[in-house]
């Protein structure tokens, strides 16, 4: 059945359908991200992080492909499109140039103690599910420190974006992680729920809305797992005063607009004072009116 599909925003086109898994497809996934972590988390640190920074240098190169890809289906510009990819590329190099001093182990001074040691250690496989508004730098910021410290990943991406999934799963074997360490899946949310319950998975992160966090949390819980979640938010732009009302409504203008729209800070709400909320709406209709939507 294929609930993964790239549908171009701008024509409502399918351009590209992809199946879910099927149960040896589940199992795969779990028994070759448990059997990459007996691996990679042996791997010096100084090997992780030239996985990472060949991967930001393969982003930065494929910056033109992977740009598009997005715009293509989630349909952000490509200028912004081009932006996260740089911010993406600047996340993995971060983690490649400091990773290995952050995983050093940390002596303290408690008071009583003999001896007092921070050590940081890899858990296992993880599973990632990543929501389509920022299809690369979601990911990034979730499998760049994990793959630094020894974690192996499961990725479950939004069903919208299949063909961004794919590119970053190409681009971190390309860069030399072992085709076990990250496995992209295709997979419904009853098998991922399936996923958070079986013991060779460890933890779960997961962005996106009330309602799966919810569902995830839950899982997780009664699962004992550990569980991070950044969950949908509605921002507010609020107008108290302004002595440039068209910078107020240029930058009202971008708070709605950016990245389509699809933003967790992004402008959902406008409060105006009454003195100001005529010369606003006003002049925020026309701003919108003035926008071009089609063909990022």
């Amino acid at each position: 059945m294929a609930n993964y599909k790239t549908v171009n925003p701008a024509t409502g086109e399918t351009v590209r359908e992809f199946d879910t898994l099927d149960d040896a497809g589940v199992e795969a996934a779990l028994a070759n991200t448990h059997r990459g972590y007996l691996t990679w988390r042996n791997s010096a640190p100084q090997q992780r992080a030239a996985v990472l920074s060949k991967t930001a240098e393969l982003y930065t190169e494929r910056a033109d492909e992977l740009a598009r890809m997005i715009s293509l289906e989630m349909g952000k510009p490509v200028r912004e499109a081009k932006g996260e990819v740089q911010l993406s590329a600047a996340i993995y190099q971060w983690y490649a140039d400091h990773g290995p001093a952050l995983l050093e182990e940390e002596r303290l001074d408690v008071p009583g103690a003999e001896e007092s040691v921070v050590y940081r250690r890899p858990i296992g496989a993880l599973i990632g599910v990543m929501p389509w508004n920022f299809p690369y730098y979601q990911v990034a910021r979730f499998a760049a420190p994990n793959l630094m410290l020894g974690n192996t990943i499961i990725l479950k991406h939004a069903s919208n974006c299949p063909q961004s999934a794919l590119l970053m799963e190409e681009i971190l074997r390309q860069a030399g992680l072992p085709d076990d360490a990250y496995v992209n899946v295709f997979a419904t949310n009853e098998q991922i729920a399936d996923m958070i319950a079986d013991p060779r998975v460890q933890g779960v992160s997961l962005t996106g809305s009330e309602r799966a966090g919810t569902s995830v949390a839950e899982t997780a819980g009664r699962n004992l797992k550990k569980v991070v979640l950044e969950l949908g938010g509605s921002d507010v732009f609020i107008v108290l005063d302004s002595d440039d009302m068209d910078a107020t409504v240029k930058s009202a203008t971008k708070a709605r607009l950016s990245n389509a729209g699809q933003a967790c800070n992004a402008a959902k709400r406008f409060i105006v004072t009454e003195d100001f909320y005529d010369d606003f709406t006003r002049k925020l209709a026309t701003s919108f009116e003035s926008v071009s939507a089609g063909d990022p």
